[in-house]
């Protein structure tokens, strides 16, 4: 999702990152190489801050950030400095792709001279993704319109590296597919000495497209194509190769396998060799292999191989999204490896031909992820939760493979932890949060955890906790859930109040982390407690959640039917134990994953939930894209009632209580045909329900003046008017 590049800044190596998805999602600090300090953009200018003083010294200023001829500077949405901190990339005008603000324009300013000039002149404004500088800070590669370029920053000259991009052959960056499911978005690199890119090429002529209509931007509609491999349709073919930096042939990687039967999700160069190391995952995504591959003629040796019955987790799901990068040791003699073949997700160290292999965090515990490797003194640090699944803390091991954990995170929050750790682990940005204590961030020493300096709150931010109570509940099936309940203000245990369950459900996301969040609702306009809801959510078997191997992936080929159960199942068991909640008012919402969900059960188990909004569903397993659904499902022509009998349109028939469906006709993620079908059937059904299709509107439904607005006040309305609040 994000490509790190390492850079030098005053005699400093800075990690950063060009992609501003890093900023949306809040991800990475710039640190520099000493760990002392690090860069962010305040007041229109590039700074650097001391972690301990929290002196800020400008290192790029506002005059310097305006263009000739212009009054105002630019909008710095990323920037990446040359290893002799000459010159500076700036990221800025940025816009849309899909879910992400990851094309626009780019600019390098001459530190010495001056000059602020723009990358890629002669391509479309806004054309440009992922530019970045080569290691040796006198070129810039970016793509524009499905094709590679490098431009000498000297001589202004550039060099197309590809000239056969179009809509359906894309060089250097990925699909929809790849990009929604993998996290894929980047996709060149640039080789250790500058002289070669190695880019991904993916051919999706084959796959046909979703014709979205847009009906309200002019007089006449206009239709929007996405190419969207459907579940049953064979992935985009995609193959690497390595290009001379200079422009010429491409060499292209002798991988093996059909293409249309496999993926390859990642790709980096060895720290400082002429050799790359590659995944790729077959079609089922239950077989992976590691490859080595030479440049100079594109032979690819095996070095690692592994297989389960279910699904194998790419970096994308374990690393916050982002899968790019390569966790090397030893300038690249050997790497950490991350693999749930024991039954937990564990780190591993690989020796570079994976002959050698030492499992470093033994024991019956998850990693969520990696923090940081202090190769120095020999630690890894990595976020687990070996006690209770619903929190995080920092953790560090040897690495010896003795796996010792020590407890980094202090004793006393509990809660939920978040690092970002400098390069030597010496200081790292620390967030805490819980149900009870607000977001609080700062910067602490390690290993010690001593804070340094806090960073103040933001005065708009909420700092009364709610009145969460956490809890697990065991079902009729032996099942334990975790779950969370907000009950009402003045709540009376002697009277019946209604509930209110939030649901995802499914392989994605988790609802009961223990965040300050938790028990709020964005959706409804005002405050639930004070209307008189109790607000639960529970999370089901096949949740992402640190319960080992077999909980997670114990919904293969079951999504809609195991994860729907354990909900109905958990509401039972909650209503059997707690005589306040009124089972005549129950009613369940949920979104994307958590909208099928509530699909689900309004219409298997019609006699426990009695209401139901449902956002953005998939209304039939048939209608997603390949690489989620055959993921966790399997592929239809193999198991195809698998996918039926998991599909809420196999149910809709026994609708018998409210339903409001809602969907942004504009979907290119969930499309409106989703919404469609289940229309029809329960029209075939003679089921009475309400509608309400957002034109043009994307799976987040927030565009348009006014979007946010209504759909908060026709979800607040529905709510209180089919499932009303207040204690009886």
């Amino acid at each position: 999702m994000k490509l790190i590049i390492r850079i030098v800044l005053l005699g400093l190596l800075i990690v950063t990152s060009l992609n501003q998805e890093l900023m949306a999602q809040a991800q990475g600090v710039r640190w520099t190489s000493d760990g002392k300090a690090y860069l962010s953009v305040n007041r229109e200018s590039i700074v650097q801050t001391a972690v301990v003083s929290g002196q800020e010294t400008t290192l790029v200023s506002k005059e310097q950030l305006t263009p000739a001829g212009t009054t105002k500077p630019l909008t710095v949405a990323g920037f990446a400095f040359s290893r002799d901190s000459s010159t500076v990339l700036i990221f800025t005008n940025t816009a849309r792709v899909w879910r992400y603000n990851s094309r626009g324009d780019y600019y390098l300013l001459n530190r010495k001279t001056g000059q602020l000039r723009q990358v890629g002149k002669s391509q479309p404004s806004q054309s440009l993704l992922y530019a970045k500088l080569s290691p040796d800070g006198t070129k810039v590669a970016y793509v524009s319109r499905n094709n590679l370029f490098v431009e000498d920053i000297a001589t202004e000259k550039t060099i197309p590296l590809t000239t056969d991009g179009t809509r359906k052959r894309i060089n250097g960056t990925f699909d929809w597919a790849y990009e929604e499911e993998f996290g894929c978005r980047d996709g060149f690199r640039w080789s250790p000495d500058s002289k070669q890119i190695a880019y991904w090429q993916i051919d999706a002529s084959t796959i046909r497209d979703y014709l979205m209509l847009n009906t309200t931007d002019s007089v006449y509609s206009r239709v929007v194509p996405v190419e969207y491999p459907k579940v049953g349709e064979s992935p985009s073919p995609a193959r690497i190769g390595v290009v001379p930096a200079t422009g010429g042939e491409t060499r292209w990687l002798a991988i093996p396998g059909d293409p249309q039967q496999h993926y390859l999700v990642r790709m980096e160069w060895f720290p400082s060799t002429n050799e790359l190391i590659i995944q790729q995952l077959n079609r089922k995504q239950n077989h992976s292999i590691v490859f080595v591959a030479q440049a100079s003629d594109g032979s690819v040796t095996p070095i690692h191989e592994e297989t389960s019955t279910t699904w194998i987790d790419t970096k994308e799901s374990w690393n916050r999204g982002n899968p790019s990068g390569w966790e090397w040791l030893d300038g690249g003699k050997s790497f950490i490896w991350v693999s749930e073949k024991d039954g937990w997700r564990h780190l591993y160290q690989l020796s570079r031909d994976g002959k050698k292999e030492v499992l470093l965090t033994p024991g019956p515990f998850d990693i969520a992820h990696i923090s940081s490797i202090d190769e120095k003194n020999r630690y890894i640090y990595f976020i687990a939760s070996p006690n209770q699944p619903t929190q995080r803390y920092l953790y560090r091991t040897k690495m010896d493979g003795k796996g010792k954990l020590e407890r980094i995170s202090t004793a006393s929050e509990v809660g939920t932890h978040t690092y970002d750790i400098a390069p030597g682990g010496q200081f790292a940005q620390h967030s805490f949060n819980s149900h009870r204590v607000p977001m609080k961030t700062e910067w602490v020493r390690l290993p010690d955890h001593q804070v340094v300096r806090a960073i103040p709150r933001p005065s708009s931010a909420a700092q009364t906790p709610r009145n969460v109570e956490f809890f697990t509940i065991k079902t009729s099936d032996g099942i334990t859930l975790d779950g969370w309940m907000r009950k009402p203000v003045d709540f009376d245990s002697t009277k019946k109040y209604p509930v209110v369950f939030f649901v995802y459900g499914e392989p994605a996301s988790t609802t009961t982390n223990d965040v300050f969040s938790a028990g709020s609702n964005a959706q409804f306009d005002g405050d639930m407690a004070k209307a008189g809801y109790c607000y639960v959510a529970l999370d089901n078997r096949g949740t992402p959640t640190l319960k080992g191997a077999a909980w997670r992936k114990a919904i293969y080929r079951q999504i809609g039917r195991i994860n729907v159960r354990d909900q109905a199942m958990g509401a039972k068991k909650l209503f059997e134990q707690r005589a306040y909640l009124d089972t005549s008012r129950v009613a369940v919402w949920g979104w994307s994953g958590g909208g099928s969900t509530t699909l689900q059960l309004l219409f298997q188990y019609p006699e426990i939930y009695k209401t139901g909004i449902a956002i953005a569903a998939v209304g039939n397993q048939l209608f997603y894209d390949n690489i989620y659904q055959e993921r966790y499902m399997g592929l239809p022509q193999e198991n195809r009632e698998d996918f039926v009998a998991g599909s809420p349109i196999t149910y809709a028939k026994n609708l018998r209580g409210n339903l409001l469906y809602i969907h942004g006709t504009g979907d290119d993620n969930v499309h409106y045909s989703n919404a469609e079908v289940i229309i029809n059937e329960l029209v075939k059904y003679n089921k009475q329900f309400q509608v309400m299709p957002y034109p043009n509107r994307t799976h987040g439904i927030s565009e348009g003046e006014g979007t946010t607005k209504h759909l908060r006040t026709l979800y607040t309305n529905y709510l209180l008017r089919n499932c009303p609040p207040g204690a009886r």
